[in-house]
């Protein structure tokens, strides 16, 4: 069983890793936190889910923007200094939003202002996040050290929803937006205690010019090109998301509890799999490993989709008993969707050189923001053809025909060897 279990080699070998990780990890539930508490207090003064939706346009245009911009930042000036100008205003932002709570001040235009500044603050924190983590704990313990993050990340994507609607029901918002506030703290203290970290052979000066040369390297690396390809075939042709709500109410019955179960069974699919993340690191062929990661989530999708269909439509208010085999296609998609980004992550960091990882990492962060709400539109569109049932059928089956095409045309990609990385 130990060695199922997630690698911590990377907490113990480095104490400075250990620090930004466990700061990141208690600040992450209270940005996950925080994040429930606006959406509740933006429905709560409209009234309407509209104004709730067009929060996430404020999120990810600065996250699009800063994001590549704020990976050039990263490949030129101290990693250390540009992770904690940044955190400060992410941590700004979280104070704004506790004191517009606390005066009772309730005007939707502050909160989408603040929530714009959160995702600039985070656009940029991010990326530099990743870059500094090759320089902390060395190629070989990529893996184990992205499980971890993984492990993080859904733990807080789980738990923080539901702390957040507690916290909000029972000391309302100034309070819970002063918990996130209080968990920056950790943070600071996790990156304050890094040492210098200037990029290796970093020249020139972050602007326009910079990003670029980013995206001309991308275009001459099939290797590192190949995981935002792979990453954005999954997720434009098998995204399930935006039609869970309507696949809980029509099909399997429930309602918001059978949605809000089905998203959850997703998180709990990547928590479980960075939990039992022990033997990613022994694996070498990381590039055919994300293929079958990507294959196997084409193929969950598309069981979740058979499902669906088994369940028929215009059902009463009564649960379906395809509830439960939904249930457990979410999770292995969960599953697979994890080690896929594990995988991603750690031959992007592993084969692009120092110099030009933040802004990679920059390209990174906008192609997993972005990938999902195309993959979102897409998969509402088709609904005006297919049923929700035959359209994540349909992506399933195209996500691993696409894939499939992906590994015949993208030899190198498929015979990646982690034992010496190519971009």
């Amino acid at each position: 069983m130990p060695r199922l279990l997630a690698d911590l080699t990377p907490l113990r070998r480095s104490p400075a890793y250990r620090r930004m990780w466990t700061g990141m990890s208690l600040s992450a539930m209270g940005s996950n936190i925080a994040l429930v508490a606006v959406s509740l207090q933006v429905f709560a003064i409209t009234g309407q889910s509209l104004y709730v939706g067009i929060l996430g346009v404020f999120a990810l245009v600065p996250l699009v923007v800063f994001g590549l911009y704020g990976g050039s930042i990263a490949d030129v000036h101290d990693r250390r200094r540009v992770a904690l100008l940044s955190a400060g205003i992410m941590w700004a932002s979280s104070a704004g939003m506790a004191i517009q709570a606390w005066v009772g001040a309730e005007n939707l235009w502050v909160l989408y202002l603040l929530v714009a500044l959160n995702s600039a603050g985070t656009a940029v924190n991010q990326p530099t996040r990743s870059a500094i983590v090759p320089q902390l704990v060395g190629t070989d313990l990529l893996p184990a050290a992205n499980a971890l993050s993984m492990i993080t990340f859904t733990m807080a994507a789980m738990v923080g929803p539901v702390v957040g609607g507690f916290l909000v029901a029972s000391v309302g918002y100034g309070w819970t937006y002063t918990l996130d506030v209080l968990s920056f703290a950790f943070a600071w203290w996790g990156l304050a205690t890094l040492p210098s970290l200037t990029p290796t052979g970093a020249t020139g000066s972050p602007g326009l010019r910079s990003v670029l040369e980013g995206f001309a390297f991308l275009a001459t690396r099939p290797n590192v090109r190949g995981t935002f390809v792979v990453d954005l075939i999954a997720m434009i042709t098998a995204a399930p998301r935006a039609l869970i709500p309507a696949i809980a109410a029509l099909s399997l019955g429930g309602g918001e509890a059978t949605a809000g179960a089905l998203l959850a069974a997703i998180a709990l699919g990547s928590f479980l799999a960075g939990l039992f993340s022990g033997p990613l690191g022994a694996v070498r062929r990381q590039g055919l490993a994300v293929l079958w990661s990507v294959v196997a989530w084409g193929l969950c999708i598309g069981a979740l989709g058979l499902t669906v269909l088994a369940a028929g439509r215009d059902r009463p208010g009564s649960v379906s008993v395809w509830v439960v085999p939904a249930l457990l296609a979410c999770t292995a998609a969960g599953v697979a969707d994890s080690i896929s980004s594990v995988f991603r992550s750690t031959m992007l960091q592993s084969a692009a050189p120092d110099h030009l990882r933040g802004r990679l990492s920059g390209v990174f962060v906008v192609v997993v923001a972005g990938g999902p709400r195309i993959g979102d539109a897409v998969a509402g569109g088709t609904t005006t053809v297919f049923p929700e049932g035959a359209v994540l059928l349909l992506g399933g089956i195209l996500c691993v025909a696409l894939t499939a095409v992906m590994a015949w045309t993208q030899p190198g990609f498929r015979q990646y060897d982690a034992r010496h990385p190519t971009p």
